[in-house]
């Protein structure tokens, strides 16, 4: 990818309603955040406010600790969330499942890039929030786990 078409990403975040924004394509990651949006989470380690550097292949997903204690494997980016890999397919994880620390648990589609959203963490998927292929919003949750 090229600083033109980087620069031209950064100035539709800054003109839009996102306060992030990742882009996946291949090894290559970028993540944008508004510097007005406090520091977010991702992968396990704070993120400044300002654009990432490309990064290797790493969880994405945010965890977020409710008031009441309770898990959730929250949305990075806004997309369409698709519990399987095809349509055909089984779904990634089911009510139940313990899930391993990367172990992919969906996938959200962002303009046209498919990213797989995995765990950070064991954990146990104790209800799945969205349906498949129903839009979704940064930090919404996706999953309410139960660490192992």
């Amino acid at each position: 990818m090229d600083l033109e078409k980087i620069e031209g990403l950064v100035k539709i975040i800054e003109n839009s309603s996102l306060t992030e924004f990742t882009l996946k394509d291949g090894d290559l990651k970028i993540t944008m955040s508004k510097l007005d949006h406090p520091p977010v989470v991702a992968a396990g380690m704070p993120v400044a406010p300002s654009m990432a550097a490309p990064a290797a292949e790493a969880p994405v997903q945010a965890l977020e600790e409710k008031e009441d204690e309770k898990l959730f494997i929250t949305s990075p980016i806004v997309g369409t969330f698709y519990s399987a890999p095809a349509p055909d397919a089984p779904a990634f994880v089911k009510v139940g499942d313990q899930v391993k620390n990367g172990q992919t648990v969906c996938i959200l589609e962002a303009m046209k890039l498919m990213n797989e959203i995995q765990s950070e963490f064991d954990c146990e998927i104790e209800a799945v929030l969205v349906s498949n292929e129903q839009k979704v919003e940064y930090g919404q949750p996706l999953f309410r786990v139960k660490k192992l």
